[in-house]
């Protein structure tokens, strides 16, 4: 994510998100503290009609920004927007209330394999922030995460016992042990779904049978991490609109 100030009082954040399955930017601009503009784009999603919940974005318009990520959740519903474009929001707002001009996360989670152990780590700056060894969807070590469950009530807890930078890289870190899940699926294979219904705004009951697959919208980074946003560096520089 990166930001700029352009004018008295306005500030933009960018923010963008590239694994095997997505690729998204955000884009929020505040003035005078609260959000004026959200907006979305969409350069690779699972279903063809993900597109089209950057649209409901604009529920953010008119929040004060926070320094917690999850303070967009206050103000929408997020299984009625893209799980990933919320995310997004919430830290581009995290960085515009902190004045962060540039913060990159790398995340790495081990496949799911039956009788492996898996380790999720998450790096900030190259700095290795976050390494938690994992027991299904629950945090075995270390503590304070011991034997949290990465399910409901975990951003809640977060909320609560973290420092903001800890919670938001906490955040991070378990949507993209969520998603590395899906690695171990041929989600192209005839008649699968690839959501939970109910889960997101594409997924949700009147739309899901609208949510078909884009074929052939996974890649595989395993050998080549650092292609990941490789398209989005002019863009985070704001060298580039689009």
């Amino acid at each position: 994510m990166a930001t700029r100030k352009f004018a008295l009082g306005v500030h933009e954040a960018r923010a963008a998100v590239e694994d095997d399955f997505h690729h998204f930017r955000v884009t929020i601009v505040s003035r005078d503290g609260h959000v004026e503009t959200a907006a979305a784009q969409s350069l690779r999603t699972p279903t063809v009609i993900c597109s089209q919940a950057g649209n409901r974005l604009t529920e953010l318009i008119g929040m004060r920004i926070d320094t917690a990520s999850a303070s967009v959740l206050k103000h929408t519903d997020a299984r009625l927007q893209c799980t990933h474009m919320i995310d997004l929001a919430g830290l581009a707002v995290a960085a515009l209330s902190r004045g962060t001009t540039f913060r990159q996360y790398d995340v790495e989670v081990d496949d799911k394999l039956p009788g492996t152990p898996r380790r999720a780590r998450l790096r900030r700056a190259d700095e290795l922030m976050l390494n938690w060894e994992l027991d299904g969807y629950a945090v075995k070590n270390p503590p304070p995460y011991s034997g949290r469950s990465l399910g409901a009530g975990f951003t809640g807890w977060t909320q609560e016992h973290l420092r903001p930078d800890e919670a938001e890289a906490a955040l991070v870190l378990r949507r993209a042990i969520f998603i590395s899940n899906g690695r171990t699926v041929d989600l192209d294979a005839p008649g699968r779904r690839s959501g939970p219904v109910g889960g997101c705004w594409a997924w949700q009951p009147e739309r899901a049978d609208l949510a078909l697959r884009n074929f052939g919208s996974t890649q595989d980074f395993t050998e080549c991490p650092d292609d990941l946003l490789e398209q989005d560096e002019a863009w985070l520089a704001f060298e580039s609109i689009g």
